[in-house]
């Protein structure tokens, strides 16, 4: 079922919450970003599967207040984003250019990076490939390449993982994620979830309404399968070491990513902070926004 609202905005801020939505031309294609605040300190906010900027609803106002700007854009394919047609379009080295280029787009002077789930895979790579400078990385839920690399090679994460295999099928993974009214994609969210409360029916509907969008949960499922023909796109240089300040934030419920995912991470980061949330699932920026807020406020200086 395809909205009637599907050429609309995925989502519509409250009007108090200081965030409004623009379209921004960035690396050849345009992004649907949800902006707030001002200055030359640029928050990139970097969502997951099957995410949006919406993910980022409950932080954008807290990063304003601290003085950043703040983009959480729709990463392409997702929302009212850009959809390019081709699975190669979809390669991590494409995405990562993505972020770079929205950050030259804002102007800013100084960037920091803040990601959960697939885009804390970009950040990771942006940040370890020195893309841009980078002056603070926080990531979510999601492990240093390399330590999940090296998870991967056991069996529990592999059982995790499953349907990383799944989605490299063509069009039944698509079928199965719209079925019932986008039910799978409901359920990713609810159903991993600790405290289902966060996620009521209106969150739910968001998720839906933008993966029923004309060829979006094909561009979201494009990700998965880049990631595997052209796996060598995901290079780490500089032996994957992360030279900045980094904060790893972590819900320890995560059903997708077992926290013996961390393991090893100072090996590669220099400057590291983890963050364990006990009792908070895989959407830890979703479910538990207060702990998260306060940690952020804690950990990031102000802009």
């Amino acid at each position: 079922m395809i909205p009637p609202d599907a050429s609309g905005p995925s989502w519509t801020p409250d009007p108090g919450s200081g965030i409004d939505i623009a379209q921004v031309a960035a690396n050849g294609l345009t992004f649907e970003v949800a902006q707030a605040g001002e200055g030359d300190h640029l928050a990139l906010c970097l969502h997951g599967f099957p995410e949006l900027h919406y993910s980022w609803r409950h932080q954008i106002p807290l990063l304003a207040a601290k003085g950043y700007r703040v983009w959480a854009p729709n990463q392409r394919g997702y929302g009212a984003s850009s959809r390019p047609p081709e699975v190669a379009d979809y390669s991590a080295d494409r995405i990562v250019a993505d972020a770079a280029a929205l950050f030259d787009a804002s102007g800013a002077k100084k960037l920091t990076l803040v990601a959960h789930d697939w885009g804390g895979a970009i950040a990771w790579m942006f940040a370890i490939n020195r893309i841009r400078p980078v002056e603070r990385l926080v990531v979510m839920n999601l492990p240093h390449p390399r330590c999940f690399q090296r998870a991967l090679g056991h069996w529990p994460q592999r059982r995790r993982s499953w349907y990383m295999a799944f989605f490299q099928l063509p069009w039944l993974p698509e079928r199965m994620l719209l079925s019932g009214d986008a039910a799978a994609i409901r359920r990713a969210f609810r159903g991993m979830a600790v405290d289902k409360s966060r996620f009521p029916d209106a969150v739910l509907d968001v998720y839906a309404r933008a993966a029923q969008r004309p060829g979006a949960i094909t561009a979201m499922v494009n990700w998965y399968r880049a990631a595997v023909r052209h796996r060598d796109r995901m290079a780490l240089s500089n032996g994957g070491r992360v030279e900045v300040p980094t904060l790893i934030v972590w819900g320890e419920e995560d059903t997708a990513l077992g926290v013996e995912t961390l393991e090893g991470t100072e090996q590669y980061v220099a400057d590291l902070t983890i963050r364990r949330l006990p009792g908070v699932s895989h959407w830890v920026q979703q479910e538990a926004p207060e702990a998260v807020n306060a940690i952020l406020e804690e950990w990031l200086p102000p802009a």
